[in-house]
């Protein structure tokens, strides 16, 4: 592990892997998707299929393809086609607005979009769509040409091996040369996806793709503004992917679920990936239901699946979680946000091996993982670097090594992105002497193990005195009855800033202010107590679960702006 400014990296003996986690074999089950099935074989056949209709259809390398719906195998089908052809995978948000995925569209300069019928009607609210966009397809749900056996829930059958013959798509999907049903004006409809598959001729000779060309535009959360679409290379997604297995010890025998959505680096490199890497097999989930997950856990003996704190919290508190069996679970990984306390213990009293992570988009997402040896003793710690990642700290604007005192985190490393989708200003303001500005403060303990202090733009100075909110949240979230609960400072007259503590309480638990001072002012020292206290329903959240600070802070801004002593 790299914890100073100048370490270099370790050499990774793949060679040490037991020959039984070692073995891929393509009669294996890549994906599941509704008691479906589908075989790496199968896989490897209809991605050559997508990619040689997108190249007939004039796709080439460095092209953009877009894919716009919830979590499917027809977004892997589409990522693994696009990256077959050297050209560049751009997943959409279908959380956003129809302006939102319009702008992201015309910034990326897409090429083609492939939607599902749940993003319909998004597609439709983001008309006009850019004339960049040549290609629409639709990914319908599976029609006859995608025949398949019975399925036993915890050993899917496989589809047939033969997926080139038979219709071009059932009733719900629309005839080739249709257009889509979004009604969206722009591009003449194409084939849909199961149509484009049957029809395509494999891609037999691939375009030759660099590992520092350029893989996924995967665009940030947008709580700071609007969003940037971070460049991530082929080695990235690699290095990331192996940084992933130092840690988990992912196998062939893998049942993983993909939960977090694939929009965001978490739902692609945190468990995903490293799965397809070794040959396990990964179910895509649509959306999000805490009930659902934990029966499909035990109906399928799933063996992991990555997830933010949020997810986790709602499962533990199911009334299924009690009963469910979750003796399957080799490894859940979480990051994006902190967790409360009593929801890791939850887990870890279950016996699952529950490690946190800590990254962003622009490092592929992983920086920090905490190991699983030592997890359990420190359950809200993102635990240590990555083994092939360097960190440091920014001290009088030059790097230093890390140390107990918080300080802005720099990482670097061969996962670490290269800058910022046609923003060469934003990219270099993001790096200073090679090394990446996270914006996120960090400290670290003896043991080498850290914590997320903080994001620098949310630091609180009141009098003076530097306030963290990361800090009195997590006091506030050891109350259990705070669901969930976010620290803005709001200008104040006579302290320059104080803090507004927007606090979302648990349903059916008593919880008022004086409360909540009692316990802030037996924790903290005075000055990092919140002037304002603000219960709401629920707090502004994208689609990962991240507050969304910018909201919030114009909230308080205009909740406190007559306050007296307070300046707006």
């Amino acid at each position: 592990m790299n914890t100073a400014a100048e370490g270099t990296h370790a050499n990774f003996g793949l060679g040490t892997w037991p020959a039984r986690r070692a073995r891929i074999s393509p009669e294996r089950t890549a994906l599941v998707e509704g008691g479906l099935a589908l075989t790496y074989a199968a896989l490897a056949d209809r991605t050559a299929r997508l990619a040689g209709h997108l190249a007939e259809r004039g796709v080439r390398s460095g092209d953009r393809v877009a894919y716009l719906g919830v979590n499917a195998a027809s977004t892997f089908e589409t990522f693994f086609a696009t990256w077959l052809l050297g050209a560049i995978a751009v997943p959409l948000n279908y959380r956003l607005s129809g302006a939102e995925i319009r702008y992201m569209l015309a910034d990326s300069g897409a090429a083609v979009l492939v939607h599902s019928p749940d993003a319909d009607p998004l597609l439709a609210a983001a008309a006009p769509l850019p004339d960049t966009l040549r290609i629409l397809i639709a990914a319908g749900p599976a029609g006859p040409a995608d025949r398949v056996h019975a399925a036993d829930p915890a050993r899917p059958a496989t589809f047939d091996r033969d997926r080139s013959t038979g219709p071009a798509g059932d009733d719900r999907s629309p005839a080739p040369g249709e257009r889509p049903p979004s009604g969206a004006p722009g591009p003449a409809g194409s084939p849909d996806l199961a149509a484009a598959i049957a029809a395509g001729p494999a891609l037999e000779v691939p375009p030759a793709v660099d590992p520092d060309d350029p893989a996924v535009l995967l665009y940030t959360s947008g709580t700071t503004g609007r969003p940037k679409a971070a460049v991530l290379s082929h080695a990235n997604l690699t290095w990331n992917t192996i940084n992933q297995l130092a840690h988990i010890d992912i196998g062939q025998d893998e049942r993983a679920l993909c939960v977090s959505p694939l929009f965001h680096a978490t739902g692609l490199g945190q468990v995903t990936l490293p799965t397809f890497f070794k040959g396990g097999s990964v179910e895509p989930v649509a959306r999000f239901d805490a009930g659902a997950i934990l029966d499909r856990i035990e109906q399928a003996r799933i063996t992991s699946f990555s997830a933010v704190p949020t997810m986790l919290s709602m499962m533990c508190e199911h009334p299924r979680w009690a009963d469910v069996e979750l003796g399957s679970l080799t490894s859940v990984v979480y990051g994006g946000s902190p967790v409360q306390e009593r929801v890791a213990r939850a887990w870890l009293d279950r016996g699952v091996r529950l490690q946190q992570g800590y990254g962003m988009t622009e490092a592929s997402p992983g920086v920090y993982m905490a190991p699983a040896s030592g997890a359990a003793d420190r359950p809200v710690s993102v635990g240590v670097p990555h083994f092939f990642t360097d960190v440091a700290m920014l001290r009088a604007g030059r790097p230093a090594a890390v140390a107990a005192a918080p300080g802005e985190l720099l990482v670097r490393g061969p996962h670490v992105f290269s800058g910022y989708w046609n923003r060469p200003a934003d990219s270099a303001d993001s790096f200073v002497d090679g090394w990446f500005r996270t914006g996120d403060l960090l400290s670290v303990g003896p043991d080498g193990w850290a914590s997320v202090t903080d994001r620098v733009k949310d630091l609180i100075i009141s009098g003076g005195e530097n306030v963290y909110p990361a800090e009195v949240e997590a006091v506030l979230l050891r109350l259990d009855a705070v669901a969930t609960a976010a620290v803005v400072g709001v200008p104040d007259a006579r302290w320059g800033e104080v803090g507004a503590a927007y606090i979302q309480p648990r349903e059916g638990i008593a919880l008022d202010e004086s409360g909540v001072r009692s316990h802030l002012e037996a924790h903290l020292a005075r000055y990092k107590i919140p002037k304002y206290v603000v219960f709401v329903t629920a707090l502004p959240a994208n689609a990962t679960g991240k507050i969304r600070r910018v909201e919030l802070r114009a909230r308080a801004a205009t909740d406190f702006a007559d306050v007296e002593g307070t300046s707006a």
